[in-house]
């Protein structure tokens, strides 16, 4: 669980996303997180680049912590990222979301 003096850490704009990028979260009604998917990114180094490996149950966001650790890292390092989709259609969505 989340201490509760890190509970602020359930919200988007905790992380230090731009803007536009919690602009459009919002506007898919994301503003928040689950405390499991909070717990994933406070993990370790896990937001310096160490690996992370979790499971969830289909549909229940492990895509956002993906997603989160992408944003971060790209942003903080300027450095290109490469994710890895199962299906051409969930590639071709997460293109023009990320776009």
């Amino acid at each position: 669980n989340v201490p509760e003096d890190q509970a602020d850490k359930l919200l988007l704009a905790s992380w230090g996303l731009p803007r536009a990028v919690l602009e459009k979260y919002h506007s898919l009604g994301v503003v928040q997180m689950f405390e499991w998917q909070a717990e994933c990114l406070m993990l370790g180094q896990v937001l310096e680049g160490k690996n992370l490996v979790y499971s969830a149950p289909t549909s229940a966001g492990k895509t956002l912590v993906a997603e989160l650790l992408i944003l971060k890292r790209v942003l903080e390092t300027r450095k290109k990222a490469l994710l890895i989709l199962p299906f051409v259609s969930v590639a071709k969505e997460k293109k023009c979301y990320l776009q």
